[in-house]
């Protein structure tokens, strides 16, 4: 099992090979929340993931026999992208199995550690089993990403950082996957701060950790953007220490994760991956449980696909009414799409699209309807767009 003096030494051995991230205040989300809100940005880690420390640390207690033959892993992302880095650095042969559904980013970007990527399976566990079939052909050790004491305790180093930086914390919320992450975590907390609370977070779409821990049977998803939470199966050591020392579990919906990664982007200026933004999404979808207290969030990765990316801001953008869709309705005749242009000028809102309808509308003939994608400030402004709009006398609505 795991234990405190494991986590201190994973420390000592990691040494210089880590970074050790910053763990700030954060004094707008501080604001909005009602929570003091300290962030640790493992978003920084050069592989941009906090999985870097458990992988440095099995790499480290392999024996020498064990680096001879090499290791494999199976990862979607972020362990596959730390256990590379570090193997390269060693000089040791990595292979990574990942899925087929793995982000194209994460799987260059674990090649460019030069391991050698294998692409198999549609789901984690069918990866999972490719990699322990390639493990015992080959002679190569199995990293695990979750459970596996080694690994844990290289997670659980952060907690040290950021209890010796924040040592009046009240509250450490954590995102859980298998639970590496929060067995080392809530192992280093607890024991040096008993009073802490450890809170731990999951999908509504992947609640294996919930499943595991309180005996109950809720369905698991297909795919999630918290891509690296989204495990089916807890870690059978894992769930044992979450039992010990964790104290809440709680669940958050896609909509809660995306607002999150949205708000790091735009308050924070640092961008995370769904899994890391997943704390957040907690504290502000259950905020009466954090009010008044010292929180700490771990901003566990930072690789997040370009284009899942863009589509978070141009939703959260629509969410806000920053981005409007709005559909207006008036007599075509000459000047008239000027007309309705200048209104949306001067009433402060700049046009990004327009879609010209005759034929498809069930308009009379000599009507015309036309969308638009507004860019506005707020709901409030969309509103006066529409307001300006029907007072040149048009129908105007929201799509």
């Amino acid at each position: 099992m795991l234990t405190y003096p494991d986590i201190r030494a994973a420390a000592d051995r990691l040494g210089d090979h880590i970074l050790q991230t910053p763990c700030v205040a954060s004094q707008t989300l501080s604001d909005i929340t009602g929570a003091q809100v300290f962030l640790k940005f493992e978003n920084l880690q050069f592989t941009a993931s906090f999985k870097e420390r458990g992988a440095c640390n099995r790499l480290q207690l392999l024996t020498a026999e064990e680096k001879t033959r090499g290791v494999v892993a199976m990862s979607a992302g972020n362990h596959a992208q730390g256990v590379a880095y570090h193997a390269q650095r060693m000089g040791l042969r990595a292979v990574i199995v990942m899925p087929r559904f793995t982000p194209g980013v994460k799987v260059e970007r674990t090649r460019s550690f030069g391991a050698e990527v294998v692409l198999h399976g549609d789901t984690l566990e069918a990866a999972r089993l490719h990699a322990y079939a390639l493990a015992e052909q080959e002679q190569l050790t199995f990293i695990h990403p979750f459970d596996d004491p080694a690994v844990a305790a290289g997670q659980g180093t952060l907690a040290l950082e950021m209890l010796a930086e924040q040592p009046d914390l009240d509250t450490l919320i954590v995102s859980v996957g298998g639970g590496g992450l929060i067995a080392g975590v809530a192992t280093a907390a607890k024991t040096l701060k008993p009073s802490i609370r450890v809170v731990g977070v999951q999908t509504r779409r992947f609640p294996s950790m919930v499943n595991a821990v309180q005996g109950l049977d809720l369905p698991i998803g297909q795919s999630t953007i918290a891509e690296g939470i989204a495990v089916a199966t807890a870690g059978a050591f894992t769930r044992q220490v979450v039992r010990n020392y964790v104290d809440t579990l709680l669940l958050v919906d896609e909509g809660d994760v995306e607002q999150a990664v949205l708000m790091l982007l735009e308050i924070e200026k640092t961008l995370v991956e769904g899994a890391g933004a997943a704390g957040l999404a907690a504290l502000v979808r259950h905020g009466e449980q954090f009010k008044g207290q010292k929180v700490g969030l771990i901003l566990s990765g930072g690789n997040i696909d370009p284009l899942l990316l863009a589509s978070i801001i141009e939703r959260g953008m629509a969410r806000s009414g920053r981005l409007a869709r709005i559909k207006v309705s008036a007599r075509d005749v000459p000047g008239v799409l000027a007309k309705i242009t200048a209104t949306v000028a001067e009433a402060g809102a700049n046009i990004e699209e327009v879609h010209h309808q005759r034929a498809f509308t069930l308009l009379a003939a000599q009507n015309v309807e036309i969308e638009f994608v507004l860019q506005t400030r707020n709901q409030a402004h969309v509103e006066q767009v529409l307001q300006a709009l029907q007072a040149q006398g048009m129908e105007a609505a929201r799509m």
